[in-house]
């Protein structure tokens, strides 16, 4: 079938609205219709960079739709069931996934190229193959997706804030909560509070922490993290390491997640110094480059201070278990999603929400695929 899509063709070039080709539903594969999608900082990272990955490419991971046919061995949806997509695979069955750490399933080897794991790229354009970013192309009207892929939702939930909990809320959420391993008592500080942060700043609220500092320079950011419970936002990383300090009463912050929507080795040095001994910094944020995240570790501070450095991948969580979780939460009034969506967008009108995300205008852009 013939579908609208946003398409990068080149590395620092904006999305193109194109009309592309997706291919029928193999064994193991579902076709979606598209309903949402989020406007994540990293397919801004896409935008600029795609290490391992290739070029055109179909935007956008974090969405929702509705299943539109199947194909043969598929067992996990069927038409007509609305589902989130999981920008990470989980198969269920290798390494990682049979010891609960399906955030980092093997199928999500290929996840830079968009290539599935049956080995199919979903996509023509001009007659060429190409993938959708993530394994799944949510800025396409019509995707073709792995069913590692696809997580069915209830008919009854909005598919709108649905789609935030494809990427940016269990990816905030489960950065303090998993990663960060958050306890009731604890000062937490958040290092960005956009799309991601603010989930953070609710799943510290959530785990029962004492004090969370949010820290973003844009003031709107800040005034809506207090909304969501931060107890404290400031400027800067800087102020936040005093403050967390002297409301810890000396001992510094004991969770300090960096959501930055660009980091840098500043970014982490300055992060750090809010860490107290024993603390956790955990690392969620990308830069647009490998080589622009590099940061320089004081193995002597680290030793002494018994301090951890904690890599975090969609939170640390599990799709299948973690998605229906949260939309959950929202449905008994534990978790805020609908206030998260600041501006929705047309397809067409994508590359005005990255623009607007860049100025700091969003918490999080919605682009609306339903007309």
């Amino acid at each position: 079938m013939r579908t609208r899509a946003a398409v990068l063709r080149e590395p620092e070039t904006e999305y193109e609205i194109v009309e592309l080709e997706v291919l029928d539903p193999g064994p193991g594969e579902v076709l979606v219709e598209m309903a949402y999608a989020g406007l994540c900082h990293s397919d801004e990272h896409l935008r600029h960079a795609n290490p391992g990955g290739r070029y055109p490419i179909v935007g956008g991971h974090e969405g929702s739709g509705v299943v539109q046919a199947v194909g043969a061995g598929v067992t996990g949806v069927a038409p007509g069931d609305h589902v989130v997509t999981s920008f990470l695979p989980a198969c269920g069955h290798c390494r990682y996934c049979a010891s609960g750490r399906s955030n980092l399933c093997d199928k999500g080897a290929t996840i830079a190229t968009g290539q599935l794991p049956t080995g199919t790229f979903p996509y023509r354009l001009d007659g060429e193959p190409l993938g959708g970013f993530c394994m799944i192309g949510a800025f396409a009207r019509h995707t073709l997706l792995s069913e590692f892929s696809c997580v069915r939702i209830d008919p009854w939930l909005p598919l709108d804030t649905a789609a935030l909990v494809a990427c940016s809320v269990p990816t905030g959420w489960g950065s303090a909560v998993y990663s960060g391993g958050v306890r009731p008592g604890d000062t937490v500080v958040v290092v960005g509070l956009g799309g991601v942060g603010v989930n953070a700043v609710q799943g510290a609220v959530h785990a029962g922490a004492m004090h969370v500092i949010g820290v973003d320079p844009v003031a709107l950011k800040r005034e809506f993290a207090e909304s969501l419970g931060a107890t404290r936002t400031v400027a800067d990383a800087g102020e936040a390491a005093a403050l967390a300090r002297e409301l810890s009463r000396g001992t510094g912050a004991d969770v300090v997640v960096v959501t930055v929507g660009k980091t840098s080795g500043e970014v982490y040095k300055a992060a750090s110094a809010c860490v107290g001994k024993g603390g956790t910094l955990v690392l969620t944020a990308l830069a647009d480059r490998p080589d622009e995240g590099r940061a320089t570790l004081n193995g002597q501070v680290t030793t002494v201070f018994e301090s951890r450095v904690q890599g975090s991948m969609f939170g640390s969580c599990n799709p299948f278990t973690d998605i229906p979780r949260l939309l959950r939460m929202h449905e008994e009034g534990r978790l805020e999603l609908d206030r998260l969506i600041t501006r929705r967008y047309s397809l067409d009108e994508v590359n005005q929400g990255y623009r607007d995300q860049a100025a700091g205008e969003t918490i999080r852009g919605l682009l609306v695929h339903a007309g």
